[in-house]
């Protein structure tokens, strides 16, 4: 069960092509294309567009739970959420239970929408059957911004398990046959390879270039996937070579205030290179596409504007973390990652070393949100709240409007200078400019020289309880002392998480795989 919201979902993704679609009630019909069943008129070329739309919806209906459980073993931030969820804790301390439903739903629901990604792809091969040379053209696009939405859905879920299904149909009967799962190795190849099938038919364009799906895929977010699969690999010149075409194609900027970045402002920024995107079509009712962003949200506030929802405390930025920053000197990014309680704070200030704080450390925002104690955590994730006054009046949902950040510009920097840390050449830009653009947009002096083990720590400051990436960066890189910390013990064999019983159950082979 999804349990995001997906109310009239359609029409965020959809409303830039409205008139060029022929028959405009289809947009209220969404589920005339996810089957070949009900008559469809495959002439209609212009219905075409349909079938990709689904595609979006179906990737940017997340489940609440789905980024979070991606998420939380890493040593930036802990689960929250006492007395709540306590398997979800107990993950996060690298002890595992197959039952635990969030398991199942992270599985099963990414697994529904790759499905979906191949019936679009289906669904659209044969609108081109009877489509002119521009129709088939414009359907070989769909086809492509369709793998590279399922290649990083199938990319997160092999970070999770390792090795996963790669199915090649809509035909989900063929997964029962399967006699030899792929390992991690051979998804992440796949993923590469089909981010090569893809690159030539999509735009060259950045997301928010695009005027008829705005924010939506183009060969850029292609070439970050490409970059990140291959980073897993440990290709790093094919990582360098993929980040590098990014960066020299002199398309992306950073967005200059990192706190707006994460909040209305920073929506589809240059900045941008794949969101998972919500609106409340700037109307105080109605039709909206939401996230449940409460997870991530302090349990009590005072917001500055009363009403305003709060959250459930289920995903607390570490201790480890806010240490990390402070030993730095960092102010930008640490305001902008962590929400402070005074309990938090009273805590931090228990250690000598850090008995005076700076003076931006405080329970209040800089939008006027006061943020209470509470008892599931001394800490809420900034990267996640959207304050109280950037609401659209008349929605009170915690973070309502607000986009989710999949791929920014950033990361790609940063991925650029690791494999150049590792050995590979690049044309671009040096290890050394690529990091100090993150640097200096965080009031952050440059670097000059910097090592793996640099690049590795601005990842840390920059990438912090985003997807879990400084949880696989120390998976990849074997950095398991790391992930000890805080009374947690890491051993290489809780590097992925066990297959869900129920799917076990379903498909037997997976009970002997060894994960």
């Amino acid at each position: 069960m999804k349990l995001s919201y997906k109310i009239s979902v359609f029409v965020l993704l959809a409303i830039s092509f409205l008139s060029n679609i022929g028959c405009t009630d289809k947009l209220e019909e969404p589920e005339l294309n996810n089957n070949f069943a009900g008559g469809t008129d495959f002439t209609k070329t212009a219905d075409m567009q349909l079938s990709i739309v689904g595609v979006y919806e179906a990737f940017q209906s997340r489940g609440w739970e789905q980024p979070l459980l991606i998420s939380v073993r890493g040593d930036d931030v802990n689960a929250g959420g006492l007395g709540d969820q306590q398997d979800f804790a107990e993950t996060d301390k690298f002890t595992y239970n197959k039952d635990y439903w969030m398991y199942n739903s992270l599985w099963e629901n990414t697994y529904v929408d790759v499905i979906s990604a191949h019936t679009a792809m289906e669904q659209i091969a044969r609108y081109q059957e009877f489509a002119n040379e521009s129709g088939v053209a414009l359907g070989n696009q769909y086809i492509a911004e369709a793998k590279v939405l399922r290649g990083i859905m199938l990319f997160h879920i092999s970070l999770v398990w390792g090795d996963v299904f790669i199915p090649e149909s809509s035909n989900t009967d063929l997964l029962l046959d399967v006699t030899q799962v792929p390992t991690k190795a051979e998804v992440m190849q796949h993923i590469s390879d089909q981010m090569d099938e893809a690159i030539p038919f999509l735009p060259n364009l950045r997301p928010n270039e695009r005027t008829d799906l705005p924010g939506g895929v183009t060969r850029y977010t292609a070439l970050a996937i490409k970059a990140l699969a291959n980073q897993e690999l440990k290709n790093y010149q094919v990582v360098a070579d993929a980040a590098g075409q990014i960066i020299s194609s002199g398309k992306f900027t950073l967005y200059p205030d990192f706190y707006e970045q994460f909040k209305t402002p920073g929506k589809l920024s240059d900045e941008t290179i794949l969101d998972l995107q919500y609106s409340d079509y700037n109307q105080g009712e109605g039709d909206r596409s939401a996230h449940l962003y409460a997870p991530y949200g302090p349990q009590n506030w005072t917001p500055e504007v009363a009403g305003s929802g709060s959250g459930w405390g289920f995903f607390e930025p570490s201790m480890k973390f806010i240490k990390f920053m402070l030993d730095r000197g960092e102010t930008v990014r640490l305001e902008t990652s962590v929400l402070f309680t005074d309990r938090g704070i009273a805590e931090i200030k228990t250690d000598p070393a850090y008995a005076t704080l700076p003076s931006f450390i405080t329970n209040t925002t800089r939008d006027g949100d006061v943020i209470n104690d509470y008892p599931r955590a001394l800490f809420a994730s900034g990267k996640h709240y959207l304050p109280s006054n950037q609401l659209i009046p008349g929605r009170t949902d915690y973070g309502s409007n607000k986009n989710y950040n999949v791929i920014r510009y950033a990361e790609i920097l940063l991925v650029y200078a690791e494999a150049l840390a590792q050995g590979a050449t690049g044309t671009g830009m040096t290890a050394d400019q690529a990091v100090n653009l993150v640097r200096v947009r965080a009031n952050m002096t440059p670097l000059s020289g910097v090592t793996l083990d640099q690049v590795l720590d601005e990842k840390f400051a920059e990438l912090s309880m985003e997807w879990g990436k400084r949880y696989y960066d120390m998976i990849r890189l074997g950095r398991f002392n790391e992930l000890s910390y805080d009374g947690r013990t890491f051993s290489e064999n809780n590097t992925f998480l066990p297959y869900p019983q129920s799917q076990v159950d379903q498909f037997p082979i997976l009970g002997e795989i060894n994960n």
